[in-house]
Parts: C-alpha cells; structure tokens; sequence
C-alpha cells in the first residue's frame, strides 16, 4: 500500500494501481452505471492525446522541462497501446462535470512516468498529476476535447459497420434484382416493383447516413483547449490555444481548430445535439427497415412471406415449429435506445448554465453507448439476416398477379373511372384485373399482356408518343 492525500485527506492506496487518491474517491462515490471508463477505449486514448499534446505545448512554451514532457509523452504513448486500460476505472456517469475523468487520466500519466523515471508510484514530487499533467489545462476544456476527438473515432468505427450492412443490402439487391413483386403503401396494394428495389432502398438510407455522420463528425474537430476554467484561458500562455492545436492535430492525424470564441465554446454543447440527431436518424430509418424485413419475413402461412429470414433459432418454448425474426427485432431494440439516447442528449445540453455545462458525462456516456450499439447492431443485421436472406418469388409474382392495385397500370389507355369500375368488380368478385378488363373490350389479350408486362410496370414508360402508338396498335 501507500498513502496519497488531498485536501480531504489521506488515503491508502493499493501499491499496484496506477490511478491515485482523487481516482480513488470517485471510484467509491459514483457506482450508478456498471460501465467505467475502461469501457471505452476511444476514450482513454483521446484524453492520452489530449495531455500528449498538452505537454508538448507546455514544453515549447518554456512552462515545463524537457525532462518532464519527455516522460509525460512516453506515458502516454504507453496509455495508447492499451495495456493500462484497466486503470480507468471511474464510473462513466459521474458528478462534477467530468473532474473525476480528468484526474484518473492525470493520476495515470504521472504514476506511469513516475515508473519510467525510476521513482516509485505516488512521488509525486517530481513528476505531479495537477502541476504537471494538468498544467495549462481545466477539466472544462480537456475534458470536453477529449470527448470530440473519442466520438470523432468512434464515428469513424461506426461508418465501416454502415458500410458493412450497406454493402449487405445491395448485394442482396442485386440477387434478387429480377424479382417482381407488388409494391404497398399503407398497408394496401399499390403497385409492382421488385425485391431488389427494395432492397437497393435499404441500401441507399444507409449510405446517406453515411454523408450526414461525416457532415456532423466536423463539429467535432472543434476544441476549446485553452479556455481552461471558463474560457478566459486564466493560468495558460497567450499562445496555448493556437499552439495546443498544432499538436492535437499532428497527434491525431486530423486537422484539429481552436473555436473563435472560447467563452462561447466552454458550456456550448450543440455539436454533440447534432451528432446524436443525426444518430437517431440513422435509428430511425433502420428501425423502420427492420420493421420492413419483418413483414416481408411474416407468415411462413398467414403472412406476407415474401422472403425467407434465416433461421436463428427456435422461437417458442410452447409452440413447436415457431421461428422468430430475432435478428430484427434485436436491432429495432437498439435503435430505441438510441431514440431515447437522444433525448437524453437533448436535456443534458440544455441543463448548462452560465460557463459551463456540467451534464457532458451524460452526454459522452449516451453518445458511446449509442455508437457502440449502433455498430454492433450493423454488424449483426448483415451477417445474421441480411446475407441470408431467400426470395419466395411464386408468392410475390401470385401477389401481382392476383392485385387490384396493378390496374393503376392501366389509368393513361383506359381512364380512371374505367380502372376504378374494374378495380371495384375485382374487389367485390374476386376477379383478375385482367380478366376483367378483357371481358369489357377495353383492350385487347395483346395490349393487356404489354400493359401489364413487368418491364412496363416497373419503369417509366409513359410519354405522348408512346401512347400516340400505343393507341393506333
């Protein structure tokens, strides 16, 4: 063991451990989620980053020796391999605005380069986790940076299980491109189209998240360092800000920029608003196309049955025979949680007041969560459902065949009243669409098969001339 202090007072800490006696408190006090910041790993690696950057600027700005930046670096160099991620070990909600993050972080730093130094953990006379590690900074800047840069990552992670998903759906698409199929709106007949243009559908949403999450993941680039307590940058050279993002940006590989305004930037929380909107579009329109999948896979005798999900596993501990669309249903769970996860985003952003906004734990921990559940989601929807997924193309073509809604295809040649007459004797007889309208003379065998050819139902074909022809035939 050994003995820390703060100005609570002393505390005894495991010699093996390399967080220190504030980490120590907060580990005691905030036990709410079961989810640490070791959880996270983006995370830990941006904060490694962020103090990194901190001490290069600190160390070219003349505030701190070259021996100590030295070993600040080296430290968390060795953070960013990811052998000392289980020293982070604070609960993921937390009070105090993040303070218990930042300290974790600078009581890691030190211990570690107080052991590459050749001192002993908690001496912390030559190298100090405030003095030191946290020089020129407040939790109010560093803390909200590494954030952006942790969802900045994170983001990046998530667009290749989109990618992933995408990829599934158009593939998938391109099976079953030759599928015809009727086409519904509101529940209700409407008119043909083919499984592969359904789904190209779902692939196409995807990659347009795909360009809104690159849109939003911008705002991230955009940091407060400097600022430290409220953004007035009391206790930081003049030329920390401009420099701190020099470093950042070197160390990241991605340009990083000082916001104009740092009073401003300090509390302001709408670019996490923004990209937690933007992950709850995603779950929207995913949820929805897991809606879809499910009533296309309904039945297998009294349902749609349109397509064949793969089976999982048995999906009644009552009814024999019974599978379930769990893979669906599965990811229509996550996307809920994202849709709340955005509310909570939402009141979080709002509960600042003045110069700063101390719910940004809340908001970090909902963003994570959010993109973490959305990837694996992705991942699971693909390899699970999506690629194999079959066709049952007799039903769908008997579903067309036996539709009122194709006599849409045939409005322009015979009018609508004519189509609705026909529709209203089909509805009430049972009747084909083209029987009927054969029996009344309206148009010949030839002209019905052409009319009604999936080639012609499924493409734009109408202009002046064709009908002109269409006609005189």
């Amino acid at each position: 063991m050994r003995v820390e202090h703060d100005f609570i007072g002393e505390l005894e800490i495991a010699d093996d451990v390399y967080y220190g006696v504030q980490t120590f408190r907060a580990k005691q006090n905030f036990d709410i989620t079961g989810e640490h910041l070791c959880d996270y790993p983006h995370f830990i690696y941006a904060y490694a980053k962020v103090k990194k950057a901190a001490a290069l600027t600190n160390c070219e700005l003349k505030l701190l020796d070259e021996e100590k930046c030295k070993y600040i670096c080296l430290a968390c160099d060795e953070i960013l391999t990811g052998k000392y991620n289980d020293q982070f070990v604070v609960d993921m909600l937390q009070g105090g605005a993040g303070t218990s993050t930042n300290m974790n972080t600078n009581e890691v730093v030190a211990n570690i380069g107080l052991t590459l130094m050749g001192h002993k953990k908690g001496e912390y006379q030559y190298l100090h986790p405030n003095d030191h590690i946290n020089l020129s900074q407040s939790t109010n800047d560093s803390y909200p940076t590494a954030i952006k840069l942790a969802i900045y990552a994170e983001i990046e992670d998530l667009f290749s299980a989109i990618k992933v998903l995408r990829d599934s759906f158009y593939r998938k698409a391109e099976e079953l491109k030759d599928v015809i199929k009727m086409g519904r709106t509101q529940l209700q007949d409407a008119v043909p189209m083919t499984l592969g243009q359904e789904f190209h559908a779902f692939g196409t949403m995807l990659d347009d998240d795909l360009v809104r999450l690159e849109e939003a993941r911008k705002l991230m680039t955009e940091v407060n360092m400097g600022g430290t307590a409220i953004g007035t940058g009391i206790n930081a050279h003049p030329d920390y800000a401009k420099t701190v993002v020099k470093h950042l940006s070197d160390i990241c590989g991605t340009t990083i920029t000082s916001s104009a305004d740092l009073v401003a930037a300090t509390p302001d929380c709408s670019g996490y608003v923004q990209v937690m909107g933007v992950l709850k579009r995603m779950a929207v329109k995913l949820s929805k196309t897991c809606n879809d999948l499910r009533l296309l896979g309904s039945g297998p005798r009294c349902g749609l049955n349109e397509i064949n999900l793969p089976k999982m596993q048995p999906g009644s501990s009552i009814m024999p025979g019974k599978v379930n669309p769990v893979i669906p249903e599965v990811v229509n769970q996550v996307c809920f949680h994202v849709i709340g996860a955005d509310v909570a985003v939402n009141f979080s952003a709002e509960a600042g007041q003045l110069q700063l906004n101390v719910m940004e734990p809340a908001i970090a921990y909902e963003i994570f969560k959010s993109i973490k559940m959305l990837s694996r989601a992705c991942y699971t929807l693909a390899e699970k459902c999506v690629d194999g997924i079959t066709p049952n193309k007799d039903i769908c073509l008997d579903f067309v065949l036996g539709s009122i809604g194709i006599v849409t295809a045939l409005n322009p040649y015979i009018g609508y009243e004519n189509s609705a007459s026909i529709a209203k004797e089909a509805l009430t007889t049972g009747k084909r669409v083209r029987d009927i309208a054969l029996e009344r003379g309206l148009l010949t065998a030839e002209q019905l098969d052409e009319l009604l050819s999936p080639e012609n139902m499924l493409n734009p074909k109408l202009s002046a001339e064709s009908r002109a022809h269409f006609a005189k035939k």
